[in-house]
């Protein structure tokens, strides 16, 4: 406590402004997976839509407080830019003012929950116990409903991180790198087991929860809301392929309900880290989180969209278009009888427009243009897709025409402003031009005179 009372003598604002700011390496834009509605005797309440700058259906976008608790770390990870060998000013907060930062941004109606992280200041137990009362105060002194996501400390005592569970609607666990061998290299501190412990004590800690729930209706609830990680993405040489099997192994073995990539991003000089020519891997970072969208809601395996002789994604393709082109053996899918799960294999075809036309051919045949009401993107799913025996356009089963025509601009087929009528390409063509073609144009044209 000498600690936190010398840091006092910082003011809120700058402990604010220095522990916001490093927070921004921890992803957390997440749905929050969980609803509680305010009890009238509480501050806030929980809203299942979403949190952390994530969008609602209803189209609100609603975020959340997200600091560190401290930036001090006695860590020296690589790629961190916390790390303790790094030059940067240091804050820490104390318990009490979390707690008012937190509930005076939710009366000004800035946010509606808090996303609590931090380095490790001491040691892993000093830091979760300084965690735990936090949120303890937040919950009982402050009376405090809203949404609240930490970070458990790998190596702190598995009863601090249980209580902690207790209190929170989400906790995660961040893997860091996605294999041992990347984590001596570059995180020599930090060890895969114990890494994975607490993310197993907090995936039982849930199971047990659900049982008691059954038996006692009113029993507090254990991380409602599951339990993520994150994974940084090109610090190490570590594959596609080689991500997208441990993200798939986590899902199966620690039912975690998302796994967040990160691209890295070079804050260090440091001799062993990469220097991207062309900055932070974001693209690459899409495609994974495209590909683990498959894994989780669309019935696809790991081995299925890679493999030790394709580790990567195409950058060009998403992983579905990608995949589909390759198994051209399997297209095309006749809309009217297709499985459910076929559907979902369909590139432009989402699970919402799957379940739309499971439910909306039992009334009759669908055409195309039932199926652009339902929501199919007709411009990827034409060349996969049949209704009633017939394609929306003469297309040829190949995979580089195909491939052209996902990727290209000048030999794409081209749709009217109704998305389903297309039209021959002409020396007139719109999209050729920056500006569109004028009548005098089309007339001197027509006449020789152009």
């Amino acid at each position: 406590m000498e600690y936190l009372d010398r840091m006092g003598e910082m003011s809120l604002t700058e402990k604010l402004g220095i522990l916001t700011d490093a927070a921004k390496y921890d992803v957390a834009c997440t749905s929050s997976g969980v609803e509680r509605k305010g009890d009238g005797q509480h501050m806030g309440n929980c809203q299942k839509s979403g949190i952390c700058h994530s969008f609602s259906s209803d189209g609100r976008c609603i975020s959340l407080l997200k600091i560190l608790f401290t930036n001090e770390c006695i860590y020296d990870c690589k790629y961190c830019h916390n790390r303790v060998s790094n030059d940067v000013p240091r804050a820490t907060f104390t318990p009490e003012e979390v707690c008012t930062l937190t509930m005076e941004f939710y009366r000004r109606n800035y946010i509606e929950g808090l996303f609590l992280s931090s380095g490790i200041l001491k040691s892993p137990g000093f830091t979760m116990e300084l965690i735990y009362r936090t949120i303890w105060l937040l919950r009982n002194k402050y009376h405090f409903n809203g949404y609240i996501h930490v970070k458990g400390i790998p190596g702190a005592d598995p009863e601090l991180i249980r209580r902690t569970g207790f209190l929170v609607d989400r906790m995660s666990v961040n893997l860091e790198l996605p294999t041992a061998e990347g984590l001596r290299r570059l995180a020599p501190n930090k060890h895969r087991k114990s890494i994975l412990a607490p993310m197993r004590m907090i995936q039982n800690g849930i199971q047990d929860n659900k049982e008691e729930l059954v038996l006692y209706r009113h029993a507090p609830k254990f991380v409602g809301g599951g339990q993520s990680t994150q994974m940084i993405i090109g610090a190490t040489p570590e594959s596609d392929y080689q991500l997208m099997q441990v993200a798939q192994s986590l899902y199966r073995n620690f039912d975690l309900k998302r796994v967040f990539y990160s691209a890295f991003v070079n804050v260090n000089q440091d001799s062993t880290l990469p220097a991207p020519v062309t900055g932070p891997p974001l693209l690459r970072e899409h495609r994974l989180y495209q590909a683990d969208w498959l894994l989780r809601f669309y019935g696809f395996d790991a081995d299925e969209l890679l493999d030790e002789s394709r580790p990567f994604f195409n950058v060009l393709l998403d992983p579905k278009e990608d995949w589909a082109v390759r198994h051209l053996e399997q297209f095309p899918v006749e809309i009217n009888r297709a499985s459910y799960e076929m559907l979902l294999r369909v590139p432009g075809v989402g699970v919402k427009s799957a379940r739309r036309i499971v439910a909306a051919r039992r009334s009759g045949a669908l055409r195309f243009e039932d199926l652009k009401k339902i929501g199919v993107v007709l411009k990827r799913a034409l060349y996969f897709i049949t209704c009633n025996g017939r394609m929306m356009y003469p297309t040829r089963l190949e995979e580089d025409y195909i491939v052209r025509q996902l990727t290209g601009e000048k030999d794409r087929i081209q749709f009217g402003q109704d998305g389903m009528s297309y039209k021959q390409m002409s020396l007139f063509d719109d999209a050729v031009f920056e500006r569109p073609v004028t009548a005098q144009e089309r007339f001197a044209a027509a006449v020789g005179q152009l």
